[in-house]
């Protein structure tokens, strides 16, 4: 019985309120002009002019409040229900034990699906349930029309109130359908762009450093690296499946392993990750290996050390350097260079998880913990 959580489904909500200050207005109607037509069945004729008026009042400021999905509050939803009963209560001390239809009619309709699209299916039922069973316990005897238009309160109030949750559901998947293809097409276009831009650049330096020499071999090799690693992430991101898989991080570490350069050690056993996790905690450690190479020399060693617990993963990359010296990282980022703060602590506070730094005279120590997701192996 949960009203309503997304702005399509509140949407959803409105446009059926809006159809029902119609047919309150209708019902209203109804009622007054056969309560005028019955006027000689009333015992107290003064009480029924004020029961009827309370029905018309009703009408007009529920037609207001239920306007604003903020007034569609529970207080408003359980005075609507309450009028209602109150008046069907009251039938027998206005007409006599011997009525035969109660003052509101059909009115009490305008409160019962107020709950079914408020509250969906289980409002709807609760609603017909109580309106239903007050009306069937203040008659002497039940004929065959009140057992059915009881049963209709109870089956109708339940059934619009299952439409109404199947039309916001339908609403919602709608608008995420619609999120998911521009989100695509803007990937697309981006990725048009970088291939166009960046990639052809980058192919650029990669041959002309090689024709070069020198220096400059080391500066294409390193530009035909990102070429191929920028290439396969646009490929990634343009058959990236729907569902979403796992990775084995100790597979793809096993990749970074350079001999004499970079050790990696890991556990045993395969520690999967759900693949975008995997492979942010990846980046953020070709990262921390990256800055070993530009800042401490190109074959300093390194170290990977990747342990596998039931509620995280812990990655530490460590060199034996000189260590960075203090304020160089918070220069760096005034500086506009954001290398550490996105590539590595960025990427891991965006999984939920830490990036701590700890650097010396011995050397600099990433440690990265990630938390793990649920039903995964360890």
């Amino acid at each position: 019985m949960s009203p309503p959580t997304t702005p399509a489904a509140t949407a959803v909500e409105s446009g059926l309120f809006r159809a029902l200050a119609v047919l309150r207005v209708i019902l209203v109607l109804n009622a007054v002009g056969l309560n005028v037509y019955r006027a000689d069945n009333f015992e107290h004729p003064a009480a029924a002019v004020m029961c009827v008026g309370a029905m018309a009042l009703w009408t007009g400021f529920a037609t207001w409040a239920y306007a604003d999905p903020r007034r569609r509050t529970a207080v408003l939803l359980v005075t609507d229900l309450a009028l209602a009963v109150a008046l069907v209560a009251a039938t027998p001390a206005v007409k006599g034990a011997s009525f035969n239809a109660t003052i509101p009619g059909f009115w009490v309709a305008g409160a019962l699906l107020a709950w079914a699209a408020h509250f969906r299916t289980g409002g709807g039922l609760l609603a017909g349930l109580l309106l239903a069973g007050v009306d069937l316990s203040l008659r002497d005897h039940i004929r065959q029309l009140d057992y059915g238009n009881a049963f209709l309160l109870v089956i109708g109030g339940a059934v619009v109130g299952f439409l109404c949750g199947s039309l916001q559901r339908m609403a919602t998947e709608r608008d995420a359908a619609e999120r998911a293809a521009a989100v695509a097409a803007e990937r697309a276009r981006l990725a048009r762009v970088v291939h166009d831009g960046v990639l052809q650049v980058l192919a650029l330096v990669q041959r002309r450093g090689l024709e070069l020499g020198g220096d400059l071999a080391e500066l294409g090799r390193l530009a035909g690296e990102q070429e191929r690693s920028l290439r396969g992430l646009i490929r990634a991101e343009e058959g990236a499946p729907a569902t979403a898989s796992t990775v084995d991080l100790v597979g793809e570490l096993a990749r970074l392993e350079r001999s004499g350069s970079v050790t990696v050690s890991t556990p045993a056993f395969p520690v999967e990750l759900p693949a975008p996790v995997a492979t942010e905690l990846l980046a953020a450690t070709r990262a921390c290996l990256d800055n070993v190479r530009v800042h401490v020399g190109e074959d300093a060693p390194a170290w990977v050390l990747l342990e596998a617990f039931p509620d995280r993963v812990e990655l530490s990359v460590r060199d034996d350097g000189p260590g960075i010296p203090p304020g160089r990282l918070e220069t760096a980022a005034e500086t506009g260079r954001l290398g550490v703060r996105e590539s590595i602590r960025g990427r891991i506070e965006d999984l939920g998880g830490t990036a701590t730094l700890v650097t010396g005279e011995l050397g600099t120590e990433w440690e990265l913990v990630v938390p793990r997701g649920t039903g995964e192996d360890g």
